[in-house]
C-alpha cells in the first residue's frame, strides 16, 4: 500500500495502462508538459512521449470528436475535459457519437476502448463555471456508462476499468477531492467493477446514498445520527450508469428507509430517478416517504456556496425527519 492522493491515484492508473497499451493516448487542454490543470497527467509526457500525451486546442467538441476518431480506429483514448461545466460544447459528439456509434452501425464498428475524464463539482470557490456537477444529463443516454469515485483508492480501481471497458465511459472526479482525500492504495493494477455500489457502513434504520464528493458528507452526517441511536446503513453508488438496483434495493428492503444526497440541483437531479425505481421496487417496506438531500435549483452561487452545499447538518436533519415520520 501507498498512500496517495486523489490525482496521484488518478496519474497512477494512467501510467499503468499506458505502460500495458501501446494504443492508449492521453489529451486535452494543458495536459502536455503543465500536466493538465490540477497535475493529474503530470509527467507523462515525459515518460511516454508527446505522440502519447499531448495538448489540444480549446475545443471540446474536437476534443471529443478526436477521440472517438481515434476509438472507432482501435485506439484507447482517454481525453480530458477540463472542467465538467465545459462538456457541453461536447455533449453532441458524446450523446449522439459516442453513446450510439455501436448501435447505429448494427455493432459493426464501435468506440468502447474511450474514456472521458473530467473534474466536477464545487467546494473550491470557483463559481459558476467551474462548480457544476452533471453528470445526471448523460445517465439519460443508453450506450454511455457514467462513473464517479469517492477516495483515492477508489479513483484508481474504478479508472482502470473503466479504461478497459468496452464502452465509453463518462469519469467525472470530485475536484474538491483531488488533493484532500488521501489514504492507502494498493500498489500496482487491480479495478473495481463498474455497475457495482460498495456498502461503506452497515446499518439498520434507514440506507444513506450517495457517490464522490459527497461520502464523506453523508459519512460524517451518519456519525451525527448514531449519536442519537440512529443506525445508518451508507452506500457509495459509484456508478450511475448502470447503477446497482439490486444492492439499494435490498439495503432498502432491511432499513425501510432512504436518503438520497447529491450536489446537483434537485430538479432533474439523478436522486429523482433513485427515487422512482426504489418504490417501484421496495414500497411494501417503505416505513417513509424517500428524502433527498441535494443542490438548489439555482445556478451555482460563488457568494452563497455554503448555503448551496448539501452538507452534513442539512443531512443529519433530513435523516431525523424522515426517521421520525
Amino acid at each position: 500500500m501507498a498512500q496517495m492522493n486523489m490525482l496521484q491515484a488518478i496519474n497512477d492508473a494512467l501510467a499503468i495502462e499506458m505502460e500495458k497499451n501501446d494504443k492508449m493516448l492521453v489529451f486535452g487542454e494543458d495536459v502536455g508538459h503543465f500536466g493538465g490543470v490540477f497535475r493529474a497527467t503530470s509527467g507523462l509526457k515525459e515518460k511516454f512521449g508527446p505522440d502519447r500525451c499531448f495538448n489540444t486546442p480549446l475545443t471540446e467538441q474536437g476534443i471529443a470528436g478526436f477521440a472517438n476518431g481515434l476509438a472507432a480506429n482501435g485506439h484507447t483514448p482517454v481525453a480530458e475535459i477540463q472542467f465538467a461545466d465545459y462538456i457541453f460544447p461536447a455533449f453532441d459528439q458524446i450523446v449522439n457519437e459516442s453513446a450510439k456509434f455501436r448501435y447505429r452501425s448494427g455493432s459493426e464498428f464501435n468506440v468502447g476502448g474511450l474514456t472521458y475524464r473530467t473534474p466536477y463539482g464545487g467546494g473550491i470557490a470557483g463559481g459558476h463555471y467551474h462548480s457544476q456537477s452533471p453528470e445526471a444529463y448523460f445517465t439519460q443516454t443508453p450506450g454511455l456508462k457514467v462513473v464517479v469515485p469517492r477516495n483515492p483508492e477508489q479513483a484508481k480501481g474504478l479508472l482502470l476499468a473503466s479504461i478497459r471497458d468496452k464502452n465509453p465511459v463518462v469519469f467525472f472526479e470530485p475536484k474538491r477531492l483531488y488533493r484532500a482525500s488521501v489514504g492507502e492504495v494498493p500498489e500496482g493494477d487491480y479495478e473495481h467493477e463498474l455497475g457495482k455500489a460498495d456498502v461503506v457502513q452497515q446499518g439498520t434504520d434507514i440506507t444513506v446514498l450517495a457517490w464522490g464528493a459527497q461520502m464523506e458528507i453523508v459519512e460524517k452526517a451518519a456519525e451525527m445520527a448514531a449519536k442519537d441511536g440512529i443506525s445508518c446503513e451508507v452506500i457509495d453508488l459509484r456508478s450511475l450508469s448502470p447503477w446497482d438496483v439490486e444492492t439499494v434495493a435490498e439495503s432498502v428492503k432491511k432499513t425501510g428507509r432512504l436518503l438520497i444526497n447529491h450536489e446537483a440541483p434537485l430538479t432533474g437531479g439523478f436522486a429523482g430517478e433513485i427515487a422512482a425505481t426504489i418504490q417501484q421496487e421496495c414500497f411494501l417496506y417503505l416505513e417513509s416517504p424517500i428524502a433527498r438531500v441535494c443542490g438548489l435549483d439555482t445556478p451555482y452561487p460563488l457568494i452563497h456556496e455554503k448555503e448551496y452545499m448539501p452538507d452534513a447538518l442539512k443531512t443529519y436533519e433530513a435523516i431525523k425527519s424522515t426517521m421520525n415520520f
